[in-house]
């Protein structure tokens, strides 16, 4: 904004560009309305080519000066471009790939043009609305401007370009907008030259453009002699600005020189008067040295003083490092020794029970001088009636001659030779804990400066000490703070596991009620099943019972196991081989994925007795067992499984389970830690639960459990059962077992809202011989119990879950116990185990059964309520 933005300033460039357009335009119209198609083509190239190098300029010049005006007067001169160069691309007469570009010249050539009429000047004037106001960003601005444009595209697609001479004989009032916006545009920038010197080049621009587009509304064809004018003036007016910007940078530039050759000068001036300055100094340095050679005198009187201080910041850093008394001490003797110096150097703490001092450090090298007085560490020294008694109340004592105390202290000193001392206090809060001895072996050796020193660095030891006491009693506390959160942690992960596995036990058991089910029915009313059919449908019903009993038995990390365990005959062989099957996709089909094979081998003993126990809790641990060994192999390897019978020393039994591999192997810490709950090497992998859960196995079977483990040899984890005594022989004859009573055929309604388990109920039950009535929520049922009463039809029991949305089952028991009291209500839900043993069976409920549910136990169950079937 310099003196030349406050007039019309125009090179000789700027009004050769106006006299050519001037020129140019009055020759055209002299000559008459005429078609110029190659001259249309040539302005519109040109037009799009110096808007895009203006767009350029401004964006670099914005970029440089950190300048938003300019950044945003660059945004709306590209979007012109864009405009302007889909102007000029249908003008190539186009082939192959891009002759596509062909058809959509009837669509670009009048579509594109109005738009660019009008957008530079909206640019122009948004430009200056948001540097004023300071709204959003560049990037928002870049947006709107893009809107725009494509809006002005759809508008001016749908108005007709040419009209029939009408008001003022215009033939293109789609353009009637364009001249008020750039005259505004015109005016505005011509009132804004003194703010920014680019605006004076866009109030001339906008002049000019304004002109041509006055011309532009009586063009009657893209190429006549009007709409010539009115591409002359575009050009004309960018040729303007674009000139413009030269001279600003040409101006620039020669500013730069001007103020390169005044710094220059300034350079040689500085340079002159640091010469001055260098001869006043070099005389001022000269003067300054007499000065210091009377200082140095002083300071050599003070140096002694000086290295006691730092040897004292020496020290009392050094100290200030450590945590432990021992250390501490160290510190403080040896820097005494060696920086003092002494001849004997010791620090002894103050018993106040029984009014002694114990050495606890001495000097590395007054340790002959210790032996030589029986002063080593941990002796003990009586206090006397002299100095020690006088220090131990918080005095420094100085004894310049101690061969004249007649006192015991003093006294072995001067046997040890030593004929100066010094004893400090270790105080800290008016209390002394220690004292400080020093000694040489010269009579008056220690001045007053040193005796000084010595009582400031018991005070710094005392400090130090007493802090390492409450940094030590602190870390305890901590240590202790420490051990209590992660026994509270724990408590805490077991009770959130605990609480887990009861919520969505419930969800669990749901899924897999009809895989229960049809399993069931399966192995019960098909008799043509091939042996192997039936042995994977018994080994997918077990994997269901484990589930269901794995889920029931997540709650004791909470709560209290029931008392006693219902302990059955288990044939471990027989349990080692469903356990392979159940985890062949573990160890052989997953490995196989990775790329490693790992080969398993099992050596059975024949003739194995049976044990006592919870197959399924067995089961359970042999799984966990085997996953880890898998875990162990990463590489691939060998997986054993081996049983065999013991003959114990004291007469009993044993069988005994191994589970060995050769992978890894665990060092002596991690087998030591390994059966500790939430311990784990497995990083996130791993729960830390597994090993736990399979010690508490054997611990309730009565079995031991052994690892033999080391790093690279692999791992053998052994449960030894005890074999149970064989039962008495009884003398009655065994008969065989009657089948169960199975229900007459009755009415049944089932209420669940899981469509899945509710359809594979009812096709169970009524394969069973039963008419089911079904309802998919607690309000459908009580709907259908109603509308069944009111009919006259009633149903031989209900069969409810507990769990359900809005009406759930005590609602549902409720309603139907109040609607007939004598119709038995049977609950079928996955919490029925946890509600059973609670004792917190809902009222209005007969029976409770859990989910998934066992055909055996729900035929009983409606035998119960509604009798048997007659023979």
């Amino acid at each position: 904004m310099g003196t030349a933005t406050r007039s019309l300033n125009l090179s000789f460039s700027i009004v050769g560009v106006l006299m050519a357009f001037g020129v140019g335009s009055a020759a055209l119209l002299v000559a008459g309305r005429r078609d110029y198609p190659e001259l249309h083509t040539v302005l519109d190239t040109s037009i799009a080519l110096i808007t895009g190098l203006l767009a350029l300029l401004l964006w670099d010049m914005g970029a440089r000066s950190k300048q938003p005006l300019l950044t945003r007067l660059a945004i709306a001169f590209g979007v012109t471009f864009v405009l302007e160069f889909l102007h000029v691309l249908v003008i190539v007469e186009w082939s192959g790939p891009l002759a596509f570009l062909m058809q959509l010249r009837g669509f670009l050539r009048p579509a594109t043009w109005p738009p660019a009429a009008h957008i530079l000047a909206i640019g122009i004037l948004a430009t200056i609305w948001s540097s004023r106001r300071q709204p959003a960003g560049v990037t928002a601005f870049a947006l709107f401007m893009a809107g725009l444009a494509v809006l002005l595209v759809v508008i001016f697609q749908r108005l007709p370009p040419y009209r029939p001479a009408g008001l003022l004989d215009i033939t293109r009032p789609v353009l009637i907008l364009a001249p008020p916006l750039w005259a505004v545009t015109c005016v505005l920038c011509w009132r804004l030259r003194m703010a920014d010197r680019i605006f004076q080049p866009l109030a001339l621009m906008g002049a000019v453009v304004l002109l041509g587009h006055v011309a532009m509304l009586y063009s009657q064809a893209p190429h006549d002699t009007e709409a010539m004018v009115a591409h002359l003036g575009k050009v004309a007016g960018r040729l303007i600005l674009l000139l413009s910007i030269m001279r600003m940078a040409s101006s620039d530039m020669l500013e730069r020189i001007r103020a390169e050759a005044q710094l220059a000068r300034l350079n040689e001036e500085l340079e002159r008067r640091v010469e001055e300055r260098t001869v006043q100094l070099a005389s001022a340095n000269h003067a300054l040295e007499s000065e210091i050679r009377v200082r140095r005198l002083a300071e050599q009187k003070a140096q002694a003083q000086l290295a006691r201080l730092s040897l004292l910041h020496q020290i009392t850093r050094a100290i200030g490092e450590r945590q432990d008394i021992k250390s501490i001490f160290q510190v403080a003797i040896r820097s005494i020794e060696d920086q003092l110096p002494v001849d004997f150097a010791a620090l002894c703490l103050h018993d106040t029970v029984d009014h002694v001092l114990t050495v606890e450090c001495v000097g590395l090298r007054s340790g002959a001088v210790a032996l030589e007085l029986a002063m080593p560490e941990r002796s003990r020294i009586a206090i006397d009636e002299n100095g020690l008694s006088r220090c131990v109340l918080g005095q420094l004592v100085y004894e310049p001659e101690i061969a004249q105390s007649p006192f015991p202290f003093p006294m072995r000193l001067a046997r040890g030779g030593l004929h100066a001392m010094v004893l400090a206090p270790l105080q800290v809060e008016s209390r002394v804990f220690g004292v400080l001895v020093a000694a040489r072996k010269e009579k008056e050796s220690f001045s007053s400066g040193e005796c000084e020193f010595l009582r400031q660095l018991s005070e710094h030891v005392a400090l130090a000490a007493h802090q390492a006491q409450l940094h030590g009693a602190l870390h305890q506390a901590y240590e202790d703070l420490r051990q209590t959160q992660q026994a509270v942690m724990q408590q805490e992960r077991l009770r959130a596991l605990g609480q887990m596995a009861s919520g969505i036990a419930h969800d669990i058991n749901n899924a897999l009620s009809p895989v229960s089910l049809y399993t069931q029915s399966l192995l019960e009313v098909e008799p043509n099943l091939s042996p192997r059919t039936r042995e994977y449908l018994e080994t997918i019903q077990r994997a269901v019972e484990d589930v269901a009993h794995t889920v029931t038995r997540m709650r004791e990390f909470y709560r209290q196991r029931e008392p006693q365990l219902t302990l059955m005959p288990v044939r471990l062989n027989e349990l080692v081989q469903q356990v392979i099957d159940l985890t062949r996709a573990r160890w052989s089909d997953m490995p196989q994925l990775r790329g490693t094979v790992i080969s398993l081998r099992s050596e059975l003993a024949e003739r194995l007795p049976a044990v006592s126990g919870v197959e399924s809790e067995i089961r359970e641990a042999l799984i966990n067992l085997i996953f880890n060994a898998v875990d162990a192999l990463p590489a691939g390897g060998t997986l054993t499984l081996r049983t065999r019978l013991l003959r114990g020393a004291d007469g009993q039994d044993r069988v005994r389970i191994e589970i060995g591999d050769d992978g890894v192997g665990m060092s002596e810490e991690t087998r030591r830690r390994c059966l500790e709950p939430f311990f784990t090497t497995k990083g996130e992998r791993g729960t830390g639960l597994g090993l736990a859960m399979v010690y508490g196995v054997a611990r309730r079977h009565n079995a031991e459990i052994d690892i033999d483990s080391a790093v690279g040899r692999g791992t053998v984890v052994a449960l030894s059962f005890p074999v149970p005594e064989p039962p008495s022989p009884s003398g009655a004859p065994l008969r065989d077992v009657p089948e169960r009573a199975r229900p007459a055929r009755l009415r049944l309604l089932l209420v669940d809202d899981d469509p899945m388990l509710l359809r594979s109920l009812c096709t169970t039950l009524e394969a069973e011989g039963h008419v089911i009535v079904t309802a998919n929520d607690g309000a459908a049922g009580i709907a259908a119990f109603c509308a069944a009463a009111e009919r006259g039809e009633t149903f031989a029991a209900v069969i409810t879950d507990l769990g359900m949305p809005n009406v759930d089952g005590r609602k549902v028991a409720n309603t139907i116990k109040s609607l007939s009291s004598t119709t038995p209500v049977i609950m079928l839900t996955g919490w029925g185990k946890r509600l059973t043993s609670e004792d917190d069976i809902p009222p209005h409920v007969d029976y409770v059964l859990s989910k998934p549910p066992k055909l055996r136990e729900l035929r009983e169950t409606l035998v119960r309520c509604c009798g048997p079937a007659s023979a």
